[in-house]
């Protein structure tokens, strides 16, 4: 199992239940075939640029542990999920 840390910025319009829901749901999917760490929620954050008439983002770092083809799944899954503004998954193994 590799370690990966995954950033992704969600819409600030949603409401905490729904943030809290939508990180949990992360967290399950990577703990499916993973081991998820604790997230750090940074919180609303100015963007650099506008995305979606939107200035500022919720934004969230998770590091997690898993095989290879697991940020495959997570990078689709986060991208057709329309709360999700952006994501980046790094590996956090030196090679």
């Amino acid at each position: 199992m590799r370690d990966y840390e995954l950033l992704f910025v969600l819409d600030p319009s949603l409401d905490e239940e729904q943030k809290a829901t939508l990180i949990e749901t992360v967290k399950s999917v990577i703990n499916a075939d993973g081991e998820a760490g604790e997230p750090d929620v940074w919180g609303d954050k100015k963007l650099a640029y506008s995305i979606g008439k939107k200035n500022t983002g919720y934004y969230v770092v998770l590091p997690f542990k898993a095989s290879a083809e697991l940020p495959k799944e997570l990078d689709r899954r986060l991208r057709i999920n329309e709360n999700v503004m952006r994501h980046i998954i790094v590996s956090q193994d030196e090679e």
